[in-house]
């Protein structure tokens, strides 16, 4: 019986779109988050009487014909890039970005890791680092001696040292942008991966066309909204018992029809 099958593949869909929800909700607090939304796509179908067939001998064709379904199944898991709301935290290496890009930072492995989490610190030398130690691209060091650091809004890292009054420029934040932004592959810890889908970085100096502004001494909180998970889960819930309600009477129905004796 197909029903079994089609409800299955039903189920299976329904619980990978749960585990999507359940991983936004997860990372509701996380900085820089962006929701992920699954899409489904229908499985082949049965032609039965394939429509414009014909169907006499005087020319008359099959208006819609007979078509099974096979079920669902997973399309993909799409990133939604909408901005998060920026938070005030008054860090002093906090910066979120107002609009489109990534922050830039070099992997142990000398690779470019990408990144919406500006909640930036100070290593051992004096480098602005993640929550990781991975050191951010371009590289800018923080002199020992710095009693004030400013980020202004198109990425000039500014200092003012002991003894000295006017500030002094030791670095610039850049930021990448990429075609596709959906296609970048998340690796954990907030860093994204270039691939072929997202296209090549084009990286850029904060404030310019295509490029977000910088906002010191706050972070992008996550873009996922609590209502609509919670909304969106129900669904999945309820679509997830009526396919397994399908189970439940397709086993009915062969039940019956294994009891018929001849």
């Amino acid at each position: 019986m197909r029903a079994l099958r089609t409800a299955a593949s039903g189920m299976a869909a329904q619980q990978l779109n749960v585990e999507v929800i359940s991983n936004n909700i997860a990372n509701m607090n996380t900085v820089g988050f962006k929701r992920q939304r699954a899409e489904f796509q229908d499985l082949l179908y049965q032609n039965v009487e394939r429509m414009g067939a014909q169907s006499s001998s005087q020319g008359t064709v099959v208006p819609t014909g007979i078509q099974i379904g096979a079920g669902v199944k997973a399309g993909s898991v799409y990133r939604i890039t909408e901005q998060g709301s920026p938070t005030q935290t008054g860090g002093r290496y906090d910066v979120a970005i107002d609009g489109r890009g990534y922050f830039q930072v070099l992997l142990p492995s000398g690779e470019t890791a990408f990144t919406r989490a500006g909640n930036f610190a100070l290593n051992g030398e004096g480098q602005l680092v993640t929550d990781d130690g991975y050191a951010v691209q371009p590289n800018i060091s923080i002199p020992q001696d710095a009693v004030d650091v400013s980020i202004s809004k198109s990425g000039q890292v500014q200092v003012i040292t002991a003894g000295e009054t006017e500030p002094s420029v030791v670095g610039q934040l850049e930021l990448a942008s990429f075609f596709n932004e959906a296609g970048l592959e998340a690796i954990g810890d907030n860093l994204l991966m270039e691939t072929a889908a997202s296209g090549a970085a084009n990286v850029g100096t904060p404030g310019e066309v295509g490029f977000g502004q910088l906002l010191h001494g706050y972070t992008e909180a996550s873009n996922v909204d609590a209502v609509a998970e919670i909304s969106a889960l129900i669904i999945a819930q309820r679509a997830y018992e009526m396919n397994s309600k399908v189970i439940t009477t397709a086993d009915q129905m062969l039940s019956v029809s294994a009891q018929v004796k001849s």
